[in-house]
Protein backbone atom coordinates (compact mmCIF):
# COMPACT_ATOMS: atom_id res chain seq x y z
CA UNK A 1 0.00 0.00 0.00
CA UNK A 2 1.32 3.24 -0.77
CA UNK A 3 1.84 6.31 1.63
CA UNK A 4 -1.32 8.58 0.47
CA UNK A 5 -3.73 5.32 0.84
CA UNK A 6 -2.61 4.41 4.00
CA UNK A 7 -3.29 8.22 5.24
CA UNK A 8 -6.33 8.46 3.82
CA UNK A 9 -6.98 4.90 5.91
CA UNK A 10 -5.41 6.73 8.79
CA UNK A 11 -7.27 9.26 9.23
CA UNK A 12 -10.84 6.97 9.80
CA UNK A 13 -13.19 10.08 8.88
CA UNK A 14 -11.07 12.96 10.60
CA UNK A 15 -10.03 16.03 9.17
CA UNK A 16 -6.26 16.08 9.72
CA UNK A 17 -6.41 19.01 11.67
CA UNK A 18 -8.28 16.29 14.53
CA UNK A 19 -4.86 13.87 14.09
CA UNK A 20 -2.35 13.92 16.82
CA UNK A 21 -0.95 10.41 16.25
CA UNK A 22 0.16 8.70 12.70
CA UNK A 23 1.32 5.51 12.44
CA UNK A 24 2.00 4.68 8.71
CA UNK A 25 5.04 1.75 9.07
CA UNK A 26 5.58 -0.76 6.49
CA UNK A 27 3.89 1.39 3.53
CA UNK A 28 5.96 2.29 0.57
CA UNK A 29 7.06 5.71 -0.57
CA UNK A 30 7.39 6.73 -4.36
CA UNK A 31 10.80 8.06 -5.01
CA UNK A 32 11.94 7.49 -1.26
CA UNK A 33 10.20 10.77 -0.30
CA UNK A 34 7.00 11.33 2.24
CA UNK A 35 3.80 11.78 0.28
CA UNK A 36 0.39 12.73 1.17
CA UNK A 37 1.11 14.25 4.35
CA UNK A 38 0.40 17.90 4.64
CA UNK A 39 0.76 20.47 6.91
CA UNK A 40 -3.08 20.44 7.73
CA UNK A 41 -1.66 18.41 10.42
CA UNK A 42 -1.35 20.84 12.29
CA UNK A 43 -1.90 18.91 15.93
CA UNK A 44 0.33 16.05 15.39
CA UNK A 45 2.96 15.49 17.69
CA UNK A 46 3.68 11.58 17.30
CA UNK A 47 4.36 10.62 13.36
CA UNK A 48 5.78 6.91 12.60
CA UNK A 49 7.45 6.27 9.22
CA UNK A 50 9.35 2.55 9.87
CA UNK A 51 10.33 0.87 6.82
CA UNK A 52 8.76 2.72 4.24
CA UNK A 53 11.77 3.20 1.86
CA UNK A 54 12.55 6.83 2.86
CA UNK A 55 15.82 8.31 1.13
CA UNK A 56 15.15 11.84 2.26
CA UNK A 57 12.61 13.87 4.49
CA UNK A 58 12.67 16.61 1.75
CA UNK A 59 9.29 16.85 1.68
CA UNK A 60 7.87 16.71 5.29
CA UNK A 61 5.60 19.52 5.60
CA UNK A 62 6.14 22.01 8.94
CA UNK A 63 4.88 20.37 11.43
CA UNK A 64 5.12 23.20 14.83
CA UNK A 65 3.53 20.40 17.62
CA UNK A 66 5.48 17.13 16.43
CA UNK A 67 7.50 16.40 19.62
CA UNK A 68 8.10 12.45 18.21
CA UNK A 69 9.44 11.46 15.55
CA UNK A 70 10.05 7.49 13.86
CA UNK A 71 12.60 7.35 11.02
CA UNK A 72 14.36 4.15 11.78
CA UNK A 73 15.22 1.11 8.93
CA UNK A 74 15.01 3.19 6.02
CA UNK A 75 17.18 5.10 3.67
CA UNK A 76 18.55 8.38 4.81
CA UNK A 77 21.84 9.57 4.13
CA UNK A 78 21.92 12.86 4.82
CA UNK A 79 19.76 15.95 4.62
CA UNK A 80 18.65 16.69 8.18
CA UNK A 81 18.36 20.06 8.34
CA UNK A 82 15.00 20.04 7.41
CA UNK A 83 14.07 18.66 10.53
CA UNK A 84 15.14 21.99 12.18
CA UNK A 85 13.39 23.80 9.75
CA UNK A 86 10.01 21.81 9.88
CA UNK A 87 9.52 20.48 13.07
CA UNK A 88 11.73 23.09 15.34
CA UNK A 89 9.97 21.26 18.74
CA UNK A 90 11.47 17.86 18.06
CA UNK A 91 12.25 15.82 21.68
CA UNK A 92 13.18 12.46 20.45
CA UNK A 93 14.50 11.08 17.31
CA UNK A 94 15.01 7.39 16.02
CA UNK A 95 17.10 6.85 13.03
CA UNK A 96 18.50 3.88 13.97
CA UNK A 97 19.18 1.43 10.76
CA UNK A 98 19.69 4.23 8.19
CA UNK A 99 22.75 5.24 6.14
CA UNK A 100 24.45 8.33 8.64
CA UNK A 101 27.77 7.59 8.07
CA UNK A 102 29.74 10.22 9.76
CA UNK A 103 29.33 13.06 12.64
CA UNK A 104 28.64 15.67 9.82
CA UNK A 105 25.51 14.23 8.68
CA UNK A 106 23.97 14.71 12.24
CA UNK A 107 25.35 18.15 12.84
CA UNK A 108 22.38 19.99 11.49
CA UNK A 109 20.43 18.58 14.66
CA UNK A 110 22.35 21.17 16.89
CA UNK A 111 19.70 23.19 16.03
CA UNK A 112 17.08 21.53 17.27
CA UNK A 113 17.42 22.70 20.81
CA UNK A 114 14.43 20.70 22.62
CA UNK A 115 15.92 17.26 21.37
CA UNK A 116 16.42 15.04 24.51
CA UNK A 117 16.53 11.56 22.78
CA UNK A 118 18.07 10.66 19.76
CA UNK A 119 18.61 7.17 18.69
CA UNK A 120 21.21 6.06 15.51
CA UNK A 121 21.63 2.48 16.74
CA UNK A 122 22.50 0.35 13.62
CA UNK A 123 24.11 3.23 11.45
CA UNK A 124 27.88 2.99 10.53
CA UNK A 125 28.35 6.46 12.29
CA UNK A 126 28.02 4.58 15.90
CA UNK A 127 31.38 2.28 14.72
CA UNK A 128 33.51 5.79 14.55
CA UNK A 129 35.90 5.76 17.83
CA UNK A 130 34.68 7.64 20.71
CA UNK A 131 31.37 7.90 19.23
CA UNK A 132 29.25 8.57 22.24
CA UNK A 133 31.49 11.08 23.45
CA UNK A 134 31.85 13.08 20.43
CA UNK A 135 27.94 13.46 19.90
CA UNK A 136 27.29 13.94 23.33
CA UNK A 137 30.00 16.99 22.59
CA UNK A 138 28.36 17.90 19.01
CA UNK A 139 24.82 17.33 20.97
CA UNK A 140 25.03 19.22 24.08
CA UNK A 141 21.34 19.23 24.39
CA UNK A 142 20.83 15.28 24.38
CA UNK A 143 19.78 13.88 27.93
CA UNK A 144 20.08 10.11 26.14
CA UNK A 145 21.73 8.90 23.12
CA UNK A 146 20.61 4.82 21.74
CA UNK A 147 18.98 4.71 25.17
CA UNK A 148 21.49 5.70 27.25
CA UNK A 149 22.59 8.91 28.89
CA UNK A 150 26.10 9.97 29.68
CA UNK A 151 26.91 8.08 32.60
CA UNK A 152 25.99 4.99 30.26
CA UNK A 153 22.47 4.49 32.88
CA UNK A 154 19.40 3.39 30.86
CA UNK A 155 16.33 5.38 29.96
CA UNK A 156 13.96 4.79 32.64
CA UNK A 157 11.51 3.88 29.82
CA UNK A 158 11.08 3.94 26.18
CA UNK A 159 10.33 7.59 25.23
CA UNK A 160 7.73 6.81 22.36
CA UNK A 161 6.38 4.53 23.75
CA UNK A 162 5.39 6.64 27.17
CA UNK A 163 4.37 8.63 24.37
CA UNK A 164 2.07 6.36 22.39
CA UNK A 165 0.75 5.15 26.00
CA UNK A 166 0.21 9.07 27.17
CA UNK A 167 -2.11 9.36 23.76
CA UNK A 168 -3.76 6.28 24.51
CA UNK A 169 -4.98 7.38 27.97
CA UNK A 170 -5.68 11.01 26.81
CA UNK A 171 -8.25 9.13 24.79
CA UNK A 172 -9.33 7.44 27.59
CA UNK A 173 -9.94 10.41 29.67
CA UNK A 174 -12.41 12.02 26.75
CA UNK A 175 -14.49 8.82 26.43
CA UNK A 176 -15.34 9.10 30.36
CA UNK A 177 -15.72 12.74 29.74
CA UNK A 178 -18.25 11.58 27.20
CA UNK A 179 -20.11 9.15 29.13
CA UNK A 180 -20.67 11.70 32.11
CA UNK A 181 -22.55 14.37 29.86
CA UNK A 182 -26.23 14.26 28.52
CA UNK A 183 -27.00 14.50 25.68
CA UNK A 184 -27.31 18.01 25.23
CA UNK A 185 -23.63 18.67 26.16
CA UNK A 186 -24.49 19.88 29.56
CA UNK A 187 -22.28 18.18 32.38
CA UNK A 188 -24.22 15.91 34.61
CA UNK A 189 -24.75 16.83 38.42
CA UNK A 190 -23.53 13.28 39.04
CA UNK A 191 -21.08 11.07 37.05
CA UNK A 192 -23.52 9.11 35.05
CA UNK A 193 -20.80 6.36 34.61
CA UNK A 194 -20.21 6.13 38.31
CA UNK A 195 -23.65 6.08 38.84
CA UNK A 196 -23.85 3.62 36.31
CA UNK A 197 -21.65 1.59 38.00
CA UNK A 198 -23.51 2.14 41.25
CA UNK A 199 -26.58 0.77 39.53
CA UNK A 200 -25.10 -2.13 38.74
CA UNK A 201 -23.84 -3.10 41.91
CA UNK A 202 -27.09 -2.54 43.40
CA UNK A 203 -28.76 -5.07 41.04
CA UNK A 204 -25.92 -7.46 41.20
CA UNK A 205 -26.29 -7.20 45.43
CA UNK A 206 -30.19 -7.38 44.75
CA UNK A 207 -29.62 -10.67 42.53
CA UNK A 208 -27.51 -11.96 45.09
CA UNK A 209 -30.13 -11.59 47.98
CA UNK A 210 -32.60 -12.85 46.35
CA UNK A 211 -30.29 -15.96 44.96
CA UNK A 212 -29.45 -16.10 48.86
CA UNK A 213 -33.24 -16.12 49.74
CA UNK A 214 -34.20 -18.95 47.19
CA UNK A 215 -31.57 -20.73 48.54
CA UNK A 216 -32.58 -20.51 52.11
CA UNK A 217 -36.35 -21.59 51.07
CA UNK A 218 -35.20 -24.69 48.89
CA UNK A 219 -33.17 -25.60 52.63
CA UNK A 220 -35.79 -24.92 54.58
CA UNK A 221 -38.77 -27.27 51.80
CA UNK A 222 -35.91 -29.80 52.19
CA UNK A 223 -35.65 -29.66 55.78
CA UNK A 224 -39.59 -29.81 56.00
CA UNK A 225 -39.46 -32.73 53.92
CA UNK A 226 -36.93 -34.34 55.62
CA UNK A 227 -38.94 -33.70 58.92
CA UNK A 228 -42.27 -35.11 57.49
CA UNK A 229 -40.66 -38.28 56.28
CA UNK A 230 -38.95 -38.70 59.79
CA UNK A 231 -42.52 -38.43 61.06
CA UNK A 232 -43.90 -40.99 58.80
CA UNK A 233 -41.41 -43.24 59.78
CA UNK A 234 -42.25 -42.84 63.00
CA UNK A 235 -45.75 -43.62 62.36
CA UNK A 236 -45.36 -46.36 60.27
CA UNK A 237 -42.89 -48.10 62.66
CA UNK A 238 -45.15 -47.55 65.55
CA UNK A 239 -48.72 -49.06 63.58
CA UNK A 240 -46.16 -51.99 62.98
CA UNK A 241 -45.49 -52.20 67.20
CA UNK A 242 -48.86 -51.65 67.42
CA UNK A 243 -49.63 -55.13 65.61
CA UNK A 244 -47.08 -57.16 66.72
CA UNK A 245 -48.43 -56.64 69.80
CA UNK A 246 -51.99 -57.48 68.68
CA UNK A 247 -50.39 -60.46 67.21
CA UNK A 248 -48.33 -61.50 70.28
CA UNK A 249 -51.49 -60.88 72.51
CA UNK A 250 -53.87 -63.53 69.93
CA UNK A 251 -51.63 -66.36 70.73
CA UNK A 252 -51.61 -65.76 74.07
CA UNK A 253 -55.57 -66.28 74.10
CA UNK A 254 -55.08 -69.25 71.85
CA UNK A 255 -53.34 -70.75 74.13
CA UNK A 256 -55.59 -69.95 77.07
CA UNK A 257 -58.37 -71.70 74.63
CA UNK A 258 -56.75 -74.79 74.15
CA UNK A 259 -55.75 -74.92 78.17
CA UNK A 260 -59.67 -74.76 79.05
CA UNK A 261 -61.24 -77.56 76.90
CA UNK A 262 -58.29 -79.69 79.06
CA UNK A 263 -59.15 -78.73 81.79
CA UNK A 264 -63.15 -79.27 81.11
CA UNK A 265 -62.09 -83.09 79.98
CA UNK A 266 -60.29 -84.00 83.38
CA UNK A 267 -64.07 -82.52 85.02
CA UNK A 268 -65.85 -85.03 82.70
CA UNK A 269 -63.29 -87.69 83.88
CA UNK A 270 -64.20 -86.87 87.43
CA UNK A 271 -67.70 -87.34 86.82
CA UNK A 272 -67.77 -90.17 84.42
CA UNK A 273 -66.55 -92.61 88.10
CA UNK A 274 -69.24 -90.90 89.69
CA UNK A 275 -72.13 -91.84 87.76
CA UNK A 276 -70.91 -95.29 87.52
CA UNK A 277 -71.14 -95.84 91.41
CA UNK A 278 -74.49 -94.16 91.23
CA UNK A 279 -75.59 -97.02 88.77
CA UNK A 280 -74.21 -99.74 90.80
CA UNK A 281 -76.51 -98.55 93.89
Amino acid sequence: MDMKKRIHLELRNRTPSDVKELVLDNCRSYDGKIEGLTDEFEELEFLSTINVGLASVANLPKLNKLKKLELSDNRISGGLEVLAEKCPNLTYLNLSGNKLKDLGTIEPLKKLENLKSLDLFNCEVTNLNNYRENVFKLLPQLTYLDGYDRDDKEAPDSDAEGYVEGLEDEEEDEDVLSLVKDRDDKEAPDSDAGGYVEGLDDEEEDDDEEDYDDDAQVVEDEEDEEEEEEGEEEDVSGEEEEDEEGYNDGEVDDDEDEEEPEEERGQKRKREPEDEGDEDD
